[in-house]
């Protein structure tokens, strides 16, 4: 069993303590439970921009330099990151250095200055941040798969917004939102690696003692309604197709999410998988093809992600839907669901070795679900998935009113591939 330790410190945070033996490092994550579904349309991709501008200048750290050099003079390891539901600032350093990782984070997330001149500036870093995604077809499939999925809701949003919102957002704008959100109720911190519960609490305590204690904004409820297939066409000159295809699916709070997991690695998790040996290995139609099953507080789905030859699109579509009439169709035999368990169990266990994605695994729980699983209760979920269990959830993910399809590619007829899918799923 995991040692970990959750406690409610005096401040109104949360604070996770996960030791883990074996290892000289430890992590300190802070995670606060605000990301692009808490935006307004205006502001759209503020919470991304606040993440960026942490970095710039603290009294004590006044310029962008001094923000860094702090950790890479002991070689630290530190960066930031932002999604729908949350943002998070991490720092993993030798033990030794857990005062100077904790000073570092508290001090951007509590003290930082948005300095009038860095927001400028980096206006046109985010810019260019933008510009990339979308450059790239194969990582842009995700923000349309998103958009085709939620629509005009801050769940369909980029996290990064558009180039004009992140143009029109003031340092007041930033300013008001970190005093809402970067609040005690919203903020979680987790120390894993080489610590203790009881020294974590105590230092914890100290470096966040002057964290605001105020009501955070909340979310807006997610609306979803779909009656019949979905698809979504970003017009491109490319050599090659990028897709996503898959399901409106199961959140976190679902007791099939787990055999949605499980699906999916059946599918394409893996290079035995389905999708890969069909797709990839007999017709010979895509270099990568996969299949993941997301969750989140308010959604979920199971998604196919696939690069096809311009020629190719509409043949591949029809192996990958014939492939998930298969699972809803006929059971799967033990070997293959006892490869399915045991893949997700071996690799998430190699994934938790390190104690920043144990850092990760603890936080994002404990922030977001109503449930905190340690990785052997996990196991016992993924163990439970049974034959009919595959079967059933099967037929309730694979329907054509969850089926969608986002596209990057040179095509322009929507209406034509909807018709692809309805005569292909029914």
């Amino acid at each position: 069993m995991q040692d970990y330790k959750l406690q409610k410190l005096s401040t109104g945070m949360d604070l996770i303590t996960v030791p883990q033996k074996g290892t000289k490092a430890v992590v300190v994550l802070v995670l606060v439970k605000t990301g692009s579904k808490y935006e307004k349309k205006e502001v759209m991709g503020i919470s991304h921009f606040l993440e960026h501008m942490l970095f710039k200048k603290t009294e004590k750290r006044p310029t962008p330099l001094d923000v860094a050099e702090t950790l890479d003079k002991v070689g630290g390891d530190y960066n930031a990151f932002t999604s729908e539901d949350f943002t998070g600032y991490y720092a993993k350093v030798g033990s030794e250095k857990l005062d100077l990782a904790l000073d570092w984070v508290s001090d951007i997330y509590l003290n930082s200055l948005l300095p009038e001149e860095e927001i400028e500036k980096e206006k046109g870093v985010i810019s260019e941040e933008i510009n990339m995604r979308y450059d790239n077809p194969m990582t842009y499939t995700q923000v349309l798969w998103q958009r085709l999925l939620y629509g005009d809701q801050p769940a369909g949003w980029d996290v990064a917004g558009t180039k004009e919102s992140v143009g029109n957002i003031t340092r007041e704008d930033l300013s008001d939102y970190m005093k809402t959100q970067y609040t005690a109720e919203n903020t979680l911190v987790v120390l894993a690696g080489n610590t203790d519960h009881k020294e974590g609490r105590k230092k914890v305590e100290e470096y966040f003692s002057e964290i605001r204690d105020e009501d955070p904004v909340k979310k807006k409820e997610v609306f979803e309604n779909q009656t019949e297939p979905q698809v979504k066409i970003l017009e491109r000159d490319t050599d090659q197709t990028h897709m996503c295809l898959g399901f409106r699916g199961f959140r976190d709070d679902h007791p099939e999410r787990y055999t949605q997991e499980v699906i999916a690695t059946l599918l394409g998790g893996m290079m035995s998988s389905r999708l890969f040996t069909k797709v990839r290995e007999e017709l010979g139609l895509a270099y990568y093809i996969q299949a993941a099953s997301s969750t989140n507080p308010d959604t979920g789905y199971l998604v196919t992600r696939s690069g096809l030859d311009n020629g190719n699109v509409e043949k591949g579509i029809k192996a990958i839907l014939k492939e998930f009439k298969k699972l809803k169709n006929k059971k799967v035999d033990e070997e293959e669901l006892r490869k399915a368990k045991d893949y997700i169990k071996g690799k998430t266990s190699l994934k938790l070795e390190s104690s920043d994605s144990l850092a990760f695994y603890y936080g994002r729980q404990a922030l977001l679900e109503r449930s905190l699983l340690t990785p052997m209760e996990l196991f016992k979920r993924i163990e439970s998935v049974q034959l009919d269990d595959v079967l059933e959830t099967s037929k309730k993910l694979f329907t054509p009113e969850g089926l969608n399809l986002a596209l990057i590619g040179p095509f322009e007829d929507e209406e034509r591939f909807k018709g692809i899918l309805k005569k292909n799923f029914n």
